[in-house]
């Protein structure tokens, strides 16, 4: 009972948010940091307190297995330069440039806590950039390179906090064998993720057509990736976004309809959890966190995140417009120079700091290895609340601006007729399929003509010229009639997903436009099951 009173508090608080959300026209994420330090000045609150090692395991890996869940290998591969650069390149500088201020400038700060800190603030988070700027057309790019740098970063920056925790608890830092160590890791990590995503493909095989399994069986993925790869002594993070990666790319051929919609539907909700739970926890810890601190004044200390948020803001802009001045292919080829640097600009200002680098703070440990209390402890929380913050407000309300200053949009004219080229595409595969096919699996030709009906108007609209009176020919009632044309219905549906599964391996078109072609066969097909049952 002691337990659910603090989670009902949690999810009320939540609902509360996402319902004022559009209606103050205010980013989710800006929304819920505001609302953790709502709830943090609120008093008689309940005190909640969770283990560490309980935050990292329950919170970090469903959240990395999200972001890869959705993310297209495709994407990731085409740009893999500019997300390297940012996710790898960038996100070890920001670490060394916030240590480096942390160290000379906030006293009691050594070099090892001040590493831990520069690795908690380094992984941006994409999406609060993507909420922030929801609606105002970003070019597909743009987004893409975010989320990509936002999936591999987070990686990259938990590995590095790892070794900063391992040199808190030492005392010392040889980088030549961190180095060597790190790649073990990495290495380990990737091939241990890879060979749970495949474990978990061939059970979901087995299982295929029973949704509440698949979605289960789902549930588990990230978990198990995680802790079988950190059982391994290999990296847990590089394991499961490896596994997510693996999943979401076989996801078209492993899950039926069903449990495919139910592993979206969920995965979309447990996100929405995970991430408000992360700063709705902080709030309730900042009033003993404040209490823990007696060596700063508040003043000091607002001021030392600040500085930590100026130095992470200002690293990230310097790096963008160095790297492409020195390379002309930061993955902006054949692109005005004016557009170019708007887009760099933008995704320069998008590096806001989000729910990992939350989850990650309240990871660090209470004690160290010895017995005594981890040092400074709350005083890092406490800045990586406020960059969190900083970051947040600052750029995420002024983002959707300086879009609109420098007109980075997406030929929008351009991404329609490329999706009107897929459409075309599935529709008229469906046509040859129905005249070459359908006829030896049954049925007569008023069915074969119905189904053709429906395509031909589909054709017809998307080439522009369908009838204005669109009157679609009626069906006969008769059942086995009704029935045929149904089962003829869902023959058409199965070869449309295998024509989905071959677009996919191919990178003809963008990922995300497939998924929304395939969500849609998806709904078809529950709308003619649910046809079927009524005849059964």
């Amino acid at each position: 009972m002691e337990i659910l009173e603090p989670i009902l508090i949690l999810m009320a608080i939540l609902a509360g948010l996402a319902a004022l959300a559009p209606k103050m026209k205010l980013p989710y994420p800006v929304l819920l940091v505001l609302g953790g330090l709502f709830v943090g000045i609120t008093p008689s609150l309940p005190n909640v307190r969770l283990d560490p090692e309980v935050v990292f395991l329950i919170f970090l890996p469903p959240l990395l297995y999200e972001a890869s869940w959705k993310i297209s290998w495709h994407d990731l591969k085409t740009y893999r330069k500019p997300i390297s650069r940012l996710a790898i390149g960038l996100v070890f500088l920001t670490t060394t440039v916030v240590a480096v201020v942390a160290h000379y400038c906030i006293p009691g700060f050594d070099w090892p806590l001040a590493f831990v800190l520069g690795a908690i603030v380094s992984p941006p988070d994409a999406v609060a950039a993507t909420s922030a700027t929801k609606g105002l057309g970003m070019p597909r790019r743009t987004t893409v390179i975010l989320e990509g740098e936002s999936l591999v970063n987070d990686a990259s920056a938990l590995i590095a906090y790892r070794y900063a925790v391992a040199a808190v608890a030492s005392g010392s830092f040889i980088l030549w064998q961190a180095s060597i160590q790190f790649v073990i890791l990495a290495i380990g990590g990737v091939l241990a993720g890879l060979a749970i995503g495949y474990a978990f493909v061939w059970a979901l095989r087995k299982v295929q057509g029973n949704a509440t399994v698949e979605a289960s069986l789902n549930l588990m993925i990230p978990f198990v990736s995680y802790l079988f790869a950190e059982h391994i002594k290999v990296s847990g993070v590089l394991s499961v976004v490896a596994t997510g990666l693996y999943v979401s790319w076989r996801s078209s051929e492993v899950f039926s309809y069903q449990g495919r919609m139910l592993s979206n539907n969920f995965w979309e909700l447990l996100g929405f959890l995970l991430n408000g739970f992360v700063f709705i926890l902080i709030g309730l810890q900042l009033p003993w966190l404040l209490e823990g601190i007696t060596e700063y004044s508040m003043t000091h200390l607002i001021l030392y995140g600040l500085l930590v948020s100026a130095a992470a803001i200002f690293i990230r802009m310097a790096w963008l417009f160095v790297i492409s001045k020195s390379s002309m292919r930061f993955g902006f080829a054949n692109e005005a120079t004016i557009k170019s640097k708007g887009e760099l600009f933008i995704i320069g200002w998008a590096g806001m700091r989000g729910v990992v680098s939350l989850a990650t703070a309240l990871a660090l440990p209470l004690t160290l290895q010895n017995g005594n209390a981890f040092p400074n402890r709350d005083v890092v929380l406490f800045l990586a609340f406020i960059v969190i913050l900083v970051t947040l407000v600052l750029q995420g309300l002024t983002l959707p601006f300086f879009v609109r200053h420098f007109n980075v949009k997406e030929d929008t004219e351009k991404e329609a007729a490329l999706e009107r080229k897929l459409r075309l595409h599935m529709a008229r595969q469906a046509m040859t399929f129905i005249d070459k096919e359908l006829p030896i699996l049954g049925g007569n030709e008023y069915i074969h003509n119905g189904l053709r009906n429906r395509f031909e108007q589909q054709i017809r609209y998307l080439n522009g010229s369908l009838p204005t009176d669109g009157i679609q020919p009626s069906l006969k009632t008769r059942n086995e009639q009704f029935k045929q044309y149904i089962f003829s219905e869902l023959e058409v549906i199965n070869f449309q997903r295998q024509e989905i599964i071959k677009l996919l391996k191919n990178d003809k078109y963008p990922e995300e436009m497939i998924r929304k072609v395939e969500g849609e066969l998806d709904v078809w097909n529950v709308a003619v099951q649910s046809r079927l049952k009524i005849i059964k």
